[in-house]
């Protein structure tokens, strides 16, 4: 039989299959998996010396030929799709056997083991499991095409790896589902930026994982809220966190982890990049700041694991973020959203302020090319949204960025700017909706459950949304405190130091509008200011402007100096409303 689990003396000078003698020793391929990969772990050595011990009993020679592939999923990767045992596979002419510890390493379905064996009779090969069911060595002779009983054992076996791991997989999920409702106990695995695992405090009873806050990654946190709130743009603050070479959260575990940065990303469709680092960009920040889990909640598919009173489950005693503090940052991502036309039009210095006097729609940035010149202007582009404007126009864009940064400056550059210190007060309502779409997705659910545990675990669920939806609409709103502070900074100052979309959003803040009108002939020379039409429509930009305009003229008119741009009315801005983002 070709199956065998011990092996005699003199196997080594045995038949093969095909009833020939074999007195040369077989050449052979040292096979080694790991799923998971660590400092503390033994097991490619243990692995080793046990397919040694092998080779050794049945006349195997490996000669430096070894696969070694850790931190590789038997459940999600085939034997072809590994590293190096894949490379091998593809070399079938250079060996004639494979070693290796146990069935769990080569495998962990039917369908790969039977593709396995299914390549080992084509190729004429021997599989060898050091120990194989029941702890004893089982060899398995394809080199005679002609006997199917080794592919059937084969297969056999196989079916009881498949079992065996969807045994250990539906206990983790056990373990792991009990663990979810455990307040302050960690499930395992990579917790959200912001937080390290940590060993459970005694005064929680010591058992297991907790998470704590990460002193590295909060301190990044807490440095990109200030620099939001202080009105820096998202575009900007990426381009300052790449240039400092910060970590983005997937680099900052994988060197915590002590593993190398960067790794796969998507690139087009059916493709993917491979980076040595990866990049800060508004996305990574929108969800870092926006997820839950900053409130210390446990998560589950995207939602918040609650307990029996509806109350989100906690997964560390010291969250980074209280509810007041993360729902103002998430009415600040909601400040800076931009329409769909808008986020392909960031060239555009003017977006939102410059329109056409034909129709009064917007005017959008566009590149023209003629000849070797590369020329940008602003265009009415009504016809795109199905709108007939009656003299649209075009006009060269240096020529009105220009123009419009002269008239701004000159009405309202000299204005101080305040900022508002904000403190947070609270609004249950946020949760309040949350916890009701909760309730309501859940409640369309009900009805499809056939057993009456199913049941039962609904009506549960069902109950602890609506005990806490009951306790949100009874918790009363603390109204937020907000106290003026200047900053020592005008609006001139504002505008060198920021970049073209804080410009940008400096003249929205202030309502600012330019109308062209039609050009006249001889207009392509220079601008034609009487084409054009700058206004402030916020109507205390138009009052501070028209004060500080008075000013000018009574200082001339007295013949005294101008006042200096320092000097003015002061302006209120709230703070974090400086600037949008992309």
């Amino acid at each position: 039989m070709a199956v065998s689990a011990q092996v005699s003396k003199g196997e080594q000078s045995s038949r093969s299959r095909t009833g020939m003698e074999t007195t040369t020793r077989l050449r052979g391929v040292r096979a080694v998996r790991l799923s998971v990969l660590t400092d503390e772990t033994t097991s490619p050595e243990r692995q080793r010396d046990a397919c040694d011990g092998a080779a050794a009993a049945l006349g195997i020679d490996f000669d430096g030929r070894e696969a070694v592939d850790l931190d590789v999923s038997a459940s999600k990767t085939t034997p072809w799709d590994r590293p190096e045992l894949g490379v091998w596979l593809h070399r079938p002419d250079e060996y004639d056997v494979i070693v290796w510890w146990r069935f769990d390493r080569a495998v962990r379905s039917q369908g790969d083991m039977h593709e396995l064996a299914k390549w080992a009779s084509e190729h004429r090969k021997m599989l060898v499991f050091a120990e194989g069911v029941g702890g004893a060595r089982q060899t398995f002779d394809f080199r005679n095409p002609m006997d199917p009983v080794t592919r059937m054992m084969l297969n056999q076996f196989a079916f009881a790896a498949e079992m065996e791991a969807w045994s250990i997989k539906e206990r983790v999920m056990g373990a792991q589902a009990a663990m979810r409702k455990m307040p302050l106990r960690w499930k395992g695995g990579r917790p959200t930026y912001g937080y390290a695992i940590a060993d459970m405090p005694k005064e929680h009873g010591g058992v297991g994982k907790t998470l704590v806050p990460d002193p590295d990654a909060v301190k990044v946190i807490e440095r990109i809220i200030r620099e939001l709130l202080d009105g820096k743009t998202i575009n900007k603050l990426c381009q300052e966190l790449r240039a400092e070479r910060i970590p983005t959260p997937r680099d900052h575990w994988s060197l915590k982890a002590g593993r190398k940065t960067g790794g796969k990303t998507g690139g087009a469709k059916g493709e993917t990049t491979v980076r040595d680092r990866f990049n800060w960009v508004p996305s990574v920040i929108r969800k870092v700041l926006t997820s839950p889990a900053l409130l210390g909640w446990k998560m589950h598919g995207g939602k918040p694991v609650r307990d029996s009173e509806g109350a989100p489950v906690m997964v560390t005693a010291d969250p980074i973020l209280k509810r007041p503090e993360f729902d103002r940052i998430a009415r600040l991502f909601e400040d800076r959203k931009l329409g769909p036309h808008d986020r392909h039009d960031q060239k555009s210095k003017l977006l939102r302020v410059i329109h056409c006097a034909g129709c009064g729609s917007r005017m959008y940035h566009m590149s023209n090319k003629r000849g070797n010149v590369q020329r940008a202007s602003y265009k009415c582009t009504a016809h795109l949204t199905g709108l007939v404007c009656p003299a649209p126009v075009a006009i060269r864009a240096d020529w009105v960025e220009e123009y419009v940064e002269r008239e701004f400056l000159s009405a309202v550059g000299g204005l101080h700017l305040e900022k508002e210190v904000i403190t947070p007060g609270y609004d249950p309502a946020p949760e309040l909706s949350e916890t009701l779409a909760e309730f309501e997705e859940h409640q369309r659910q009900k009805g499809r459950q056939k057993s009456k545990a199913a049941r039962q675990a609904w009506q549960e669920r069902a109950d602890a949304l609506d005990n806490r939806l009951a306790v949100l609409e009874g918790t009363p709103k603390v109204e937020e405190k907000r106290e003026r502070v200047s900053t020592g900074r005008t609006i001139a100052h504002e505008w060198e130091a920021s970049d073209d979309q804080g410009r940008r959003h400096l003249l929205l803040e202030a309502g600012a509008c330019l109308l062209v009108r039609k050009g006249t002939r001889g207009g392509w020379r220079t601008l034609d200011e009487s084409r054009v039409t700058f206004e402030l429509r916020d109507a205390f930009y138009r009052e501070a402007a028209r004060e500080l305009r008075a000013h000018h003229e009574e200082a001339e008119n007295e013949n005294r100096p101008r006042v200096p741009e320092q000097g003015g009315t002061q302006l209120r801005i709230q703070e974090g409303a400086m600037q949008t983002a992309a």
